[in-house]
């Protein structure tokens, strides 16, 4: 079932074994588009065995990643809807025995009118847009277990709180009184420790940046995308209380290409060229280094699995199948996005 993505990462554990690394292991991340536009609808779905859901399960069992970043999921706070994703994930051929979601910002209510249309409650008020709380959510999925204990979750953390922000000294951005509740994750930034089989630690970062368009002249949400991008390099220089140790990734949709569409450039350049992090470059069959391509900008690299530079890298990919590939229409009825992978070795 995960064919010759799975054969890379065997060849290559062949090569690390002699080179004087450790374990081995695949990391993915996948907008997965599957978000309803109504609290249970995505849940009804996939009790359905609704066809999107069929085609994404396929390409996470293509794909065999060790662990997972998904955008896309609605959050319920029973957790049945990624309970029931990952049973059809292990009906198309992989299990994943650890899961992780936590509420995201996504339709969470701020309370106060943001957007100014005069009333409030609307999904522009909340603090990411969202028709009903939790739509459009994230998820961690693992072969391996999840240290719950030791998850941080910034997305409390105040727009206006993160120092290097841009958004809120820009004119017309922030209101007074949207700078006292107003939080910088449109929908979440979360570090997550993942345990390996030998005891030992690699840390998923993992975020879902707001798009950098659908707003006015003031281009609140191109700020917003920078500095949700930002945050991540204040927390490695530990500007939040402290940043990870040890070998991490960090793995999401960015909603920011470094060349291509809207967005302020800077702040997706600067994570790209942090010499923390390795950017592995994954390609594809079809569409290069792409992840996505909109009508509107055609081809753009949006969806990032970027290494801790500690971490030997493999091989990667995005699992973009080219046209006539059998699995090309599996691909495409999952999600306009398509998977980041890369394979990567700890040292001894």
């Amino acid at each position: 079932m995960q064919g010759a993505y799975r054969l890379i990462l065997l060849l290559s554990l062949v090569v690390a074994g002699s080179a004087g690394w450790a374990e081995t292991l695949r990391i993915a991340s996948f907008n997965t588009e599957l978000s309803r536009k109504g609290p249970g609808l995505l849940l009804r779905d996939i009790v359905r065995g609704d066809e999107q859901v069929r085609a994404m399960a396929r390409v996470l069992a293509r794909a065999g990643a060790d662990v997972v970043a998904l955008q896309g999921i609605d959050y319920d706070h029973g957790g049945a809807a990624l309970s029931e994703l990952r049973k059809a994930v292990a009906a198309a051929g992989l299990e994943y025995p650890h899961v992780f979601t936590l509420r995201p910002n996504s339709g969470w209510q701020s309370g106060i009118d943001l957007d100014g249309d005069g009333r409030i409650g609307g999904p522009r008020d909340a603090q990411g847009y969202g028709l009903f709380s939790g739509q459009g959510g994230m998820a961690v999925l693992s072969r391996f277990p999840i240290d719950h204990d030791g998850v941080r979750d910034l997305s409390g953390l105040l727009w206006a709180d993160l120092a290097r922000a841009e958004g809120p000294k820009a004119e017309g951005v922030l209101s007074v009184e949207a700078a006292r509740v107003q939080r910088l994750s449109s929908i979440g930034h979360w570090v997550v420790p993942v345990v390996l089989p030998s005891g030992r630690r690699i840390t998923l970062l993992t975020f879902h940046a707001t798009p950098p368009v659908f707003d006015g002249p003031e281009d609140r949400n191109g700020f917003r995308n920078a500095d949700e991008l930002r945050l991540w390099r204040a927390y490695l220089d530990g500007d939040l209380g402290g940043a990870v140790t040890g070998a991490f990734v960090l793995a999401g949709d960015a909603n920011a290409d470094p060349e291509r569409g809207e967005g302020r450039k800077a702040a997706i350049r600067a994570l790209l060229g942090d010499p923390r992090l390795s950017d592995p470059l994954p390609l594809s069959d079809t569409h290069h280094a792409a992840t996505v391509a909109w009508e509107a900008t055609g081809p753009m690299r949006v969806d990032y699995v970027l290494p801790s530079a500690d971490l030997k890298v493999l091989g990667a990919g995005v699992l973009w199948p080219a046209p006539g590939d059998p699995f090309a229409p599996v691909a495409e009825a999952a999600s306009r996005h398509r998977l980041v992978w890369v394979d990567l070795a700890l040292p001894d």
